[in-house]
């Protein structure tokens, strides 16, 4: 909105002092990561407190884990500070005509609201159990059930995937390297004379550490059918939206963890943007370019200020959870993100920590009911499942577990930085 007032008092030959700054994306990033914290520090203590009288408490399950009893009663929902820490600086910064600033925006609505549902079901179970006087339990199926979850799921993937293949402000430009007719094309200066970069025809992609990395889906297809490859792209596209939100919400299970770990990462995927938004810098990477998603960087600059801010209170010992409402919508936009910005099949890497609790559980599960069959007796892998709660029965202090999947998540995001320059 702010960005908006400028383009129209700019257009009007109307300035007052310092307006010119708001041109710039790296000044508006900057505003952004302020506000956001700002926010997120000042109204985050004022809905833990209307939370707590509310009594909106998180119910924990007995597992017999380390410091479990201390969170009975601890205030959930606080993904709520996180969406108004990322959505408001984003309206008042962010140019709200490019059609990527819009995906990211309907990202995080959309799974905030289903992350909303599941939580406040999950609170009016726990009110009905008080109300018949009976003991209260936390289960699986309390909150929305799993196929809305994955309807949900589904729904955002469709849409992204079919915006981007699509809409007609969604371009990627490649090097022309002479190979058939350049078609729509732009040339650009480099190194005191200019190179050709040609659009992209179709769903594309980069592969990470491999010479020549843009990839077509369509290539994955038989000749005949490849004019359907929007197709596959938009299954992949749902597969990653799925996948990674829901490692988002499995990860979250100790204080900070799933916040550090989302804040790391959306440090990586705002360098990818950058790097792809600015022409010459995609030039010197030897990357694709991507017209207008720099400006990607402003949002993901509210949503690490958004997570820094909401670790003040999250850090151990917790003071509010982040509930299903911040953890399916932090992992609906770092998917989102990677989708965008063409580094989906980099997830794997700088998404390791949500890949391995995944897998955790997956394994945990299959082999349990595999041995149950085979040996009529359910063994297990892990002491218990997701990773995070196999460390803890180890005698791991949860402050310790937490730190170690910070760095290791930023290992992760080095190599996956790193996957720009070395091929």
């Amino acid at each position: 909105m702010l960005y908006r007032l400028y383009q129209w008092l700019a257009d009007e030959g109307l300035r007052f002092p310092g307006s010119g700054l708001l041109q710039y994306i790296t000044l508006r990033a900057m505003l952004a990561t302020l506000l956001s914290l700002v926010i997120t520090l000042y109204f985050g203590k004022r809905l833990i407190r209307f939370l707590s009288s509310r009594q909106i408490g998180e119910s924990v399950r007995e597992l017999g884990l380390q410091g479990e009893e201390s969170k009975r009663g601890t205030p959930t929902m606080g993904g709520i500070i996180i969406l108004l820490g990322i959505l408001v600086p984003t309206l008042l910064f962010a140019d709200l005509d490019k059609v990527y600033i819009r995906l990211v925006l309907l990202s995080t609505i959309w799974l905030g609201v289903v992350g909303f549902v599941d939580d406040w079901l999950k609170l009016r179970a726990k009110r009905l159990s008080q109300q018949a006087g009976t003991p209260y339990r936390k289960g699986e199926k309390d909150g929305l059930a799993a196929w809305s979850k994955i309807m949900g799921q589904v729904g955002l993937g469709i849409i992204i995937g079919a915006t981007l293949m699509f809409n007609g402000n969604v371009k990627v430009y490649r090097e022309y390297v002479g190979d058939g007719r350049p078609g729509k094309s732009i040339r650009v200066p480099y190194e005191g004379g200019e190179r050709v970069l040609v659009a992209a025809d179709g769903p594309v992609t980069t592969i990470p550490f491999v010479k020549g990395h843009e990839f077509n889906y369509a290539k994955l297809l038989p000749e005949g059918l490849r004019g359907y490859a929007w197709i596959l792209y938009v299954l992949v596209v749902i597969f990653i939206v799925a996948a990674v939100s829901n490692g988002a919400n499995i990860t979250d299970g100790l204080d900070g963890l799933a916040t550090g770990v989302s804040a790391i990462i959306g440090i990586c995927l705002g360098i990818f943007a950058y790097a792809s938004g600015n022409v010459r810098m995609a030039e010197y990477l030897n990357i694709m370019y991507i017209p207008n998603i720099g400006e990607l960087s402003i949002f993901i600059a509210a949503m690490v200020g958004a997570c820094i801010g909401f670790l003040w209170y999250n850090a151990y010992p917790a003071q509010v959870f982040m509930g299903d409402t911040g953890s399916l919508a932090l992992g609906g936009i770092i998917a989102s993100l990677a989708i965008i910005v063409r580094k989906e099949l980099l997830i794997p890497i700088f998404c390791g920590v949500f890949l391995v609790e995944n897998l955790s559980v997956m394994i945990q599960v299959s082999w349990f009911k595999y041995t149950r069959r085979r040996f009529g007796e359910g063994r297990r892998v892990f002491l218990m499942s997701p990773l995070h709660h196999h460390y803890q029965r180890k005698g791991f202090h949860e402050s310790k577990i937490v730190v170690r999947f910070w760095i290791v998540t930023l290992m992760c995001v080095v190599f996956a930085i790193m996957s720009l320059k070395i091929r």
